[in-house]
């Protein structure tokens, strides 16, 4: 998540079930977090365990799909509420209730407002995070009529702060001040699949064979090959440069930080392209008004560590772009005019994004420059990025490298943490015992893919959910016969273990002898 975190320190393997506060002890975010992620674990691992990979409870299972042609426009789906779950997780489909405004007392007839009330259901075009545009061939949906195809959910969590959503802002707290604790969003969205990318050949296929299938596509889908590593390195000429923080350490930062290496653009090595944050990717400025290369910011940052400079990188965009995992060209600062609040950029950013206001556009900075520069050479940025190179250290800066092992697939949003400290002048990266560096796979995003319907024409769809009944049942009533039958079934069973039924001998025999004069 881009958030201002000093590290995470979640480890599954290490099975923590509880984080313990301790009394007259520095309390750190790390801590926090980490109890929230070891509940999150339990709960969507139970979920999981007892549900299996997907499904939704049989009287409210959410995500039915609906396949609507467009006789007079264009082709969509209804995506109707409920619940669902994946890999554990929750999922809510249920569209919010229309709110009703206070009347227009201007307005000669009330009825003449707009009150239209919005459908129940979803569709493909507006659910809440899919952000599809019929104006892009590639977000449209196929024709069932030329080749059936498979409907799935995707989905994943991102982490949103007060420039994506102002509500997280306690404005008691004055403008001047930053923001609190961000959040943690579920996303989800309803994606089409051909049956050519699930390498099925049969037209006609069974609900089996397509979840088969898809189940095979998933899990390709779902790892990343890309790994990485990374260390920190004292340069040759560090006995030269007066102005280190300790001659003899190899980090050489003024302060702790938490490294974000994340990818930018995927694909092979060759196309792919990653940037880096020093502060996580966090530091965000929300964006009032877009004119040309011109960008007014509602803020120029809290301070001289958060702020823009001339030749800093920002990413613009906003929530639809941020939840499409799109790679959109990086952006040069050029010029500041400090009393407007406003940056000129290196150019004007992409048709489509940021125009919004509804969307909340934002610029994110990034910390990279051009390079990395190494041996005498320098790599040129691409699209504002750095371009990925395989097998050998790249340094990002202070003594901080990351280095890309070979043969890695890369995904758009693929990230890695790299806490940098100064104690220790040092990185955190977990080494063999002979301290070299291990490999990792990235930290985030996982993807959680579920098949919905297959979809074979108008009004043809075939539900591929799967759904679970309550596990608890009524406890039948017992009659008085049934009572009165346990009853002498406990005592014939209590006298052939005990004849006396626990009585002493001599009063046994007392009662034997009563009832014998009788």
């Amino acid at each position: 998540m881009h958030a201002d975190l000093s590290r995470l320190t979640f480890r599954p393997e290490r099975h923590y079930s509880a984080v313990v506060a301790q009394q007259g002890r520095v309390q750190l975010d790390a801590d926090a977090n980490e109890q929230t992620a070891i509940q999150l674990y339990q709960a969507r691992t139970v979920a999981a365990d007892l549900i299996g990979r997907y499904g939704g409870p049989r009287d409210a299972a959410g995500f039915r799909i609906e396949y609507v042609g467009g006789k007079h426009d264009i082709d969509t789906l209804h995506i109707h509420g409920g619940r669902y779950y994946v890999d554990g997780i929750l999922v809510d489909a249920d569209r919010p209730a229309p709110v009703v405004p206070v009347p227009d007392e201007d307005a000669e007839d009330a009825a003449e407002q707009d009150t239209a009330t919005p459908p129940s259901y979803w569709t493909y075009w507006d659910q809440p995070d899919a952000f599809r545009d019929p104006e892009k061939p590639g977000d449209r949906l196929p024709s069932p009529a030329q080749s059936p195809f498979v409907v799935y959910l995707n989905v994943w969590e991102r982490s949103v702060n007060a420039a994506e959503d102002p509500a997280i802002r306690e404005v008691a707290l004055g403008a001047t001040l930053p923001d609190t604790a961000a959040r943690v969003k579920v996303v989800w969205q309803v994606l089409p699949l051909s049956l050519a990318e699930l390498a099925i050949e049969d037209a006609d296929p069974s609900k089996e064979v397509v979840r088969a299938a898809f189940e095979k596509w998933a899990k390709r889908q779902a790892l990343s090959s890309a790994r990485l590593a990374a260390r920190s390195e004292r340069p040759d000429h560090a006995d030269e440069d007066p102005c280190l923080v300790k001659p003899d350490a190899h980090y050489r930062g003024q302060e702790n930080q938490l490294y974000r290496v994340e990818v930018h653009a995927g694909g092979e090595a060759k196309d792919a392209t990653f940037k880096w944050s020093r502060e996580n990717g966090s530091v965000v400025f929300p964006i009032d008004e877009l004119d040309g290369t011109w960008v007014q910011l509602a803020s120029l940052g809290y301070d001289d560590k958060l702020d823009l400079d001339v030749g800093d990188h920002v990413e613009f965009t906003d929530t639809a772009y941020a939840s499409r995992l799109e790679a959109l060209p990086l952006l040069r600062v050029e010029e500041l005019d400090l009393p407007g609040r406003r940056v000129r950029l290196s150019a004007e950013p992409e048709p489509g994004v940021g125009r919004l206001p509804d969307l909340n556009p934002f610029l994110r900075r990034w910390d990279h420059h051009e390079g990395p520069k190494r041996k005498g050479r320098t790599t040129s940025l691409k699209g504002g990025a750095v371009p990925v190179t395989e097998g050998e250290w790249l340094p990002l800066e202070d003594g901080v490298e990351v280095y890309f092992a070979k043969g890695g697939g890369y995904r758009t949003g693929d990230h890695w943490l790299i806490p940098a400290r100064t104690a220790t002048g040092r990185v955190e990266w977990p080494t063999d015992p002979a301290r070299r560096p291990l490999l990792q796979g990235p930290a985030g995003i996982a993807r959680h893919l579920a098949p919905l319907a297959l979809v074979k024409g108008e009004e043809s769809a075939v539900d591929l959910r799967l759904a679970f009944g309550p596990l608890a049942s009524s406890i039948p009533a017992a009659d008085e016969k049934t009572l009165a039958a346990e009853e002498q079934a406990r005592r014939e069973e209590l006298a052939a273990e005990d004849p006396s039924h626990g009585r002493s001998q001599t009063t046994a025999e007392a009662e034997e002898a009563v009832e014998g004069d009788n």
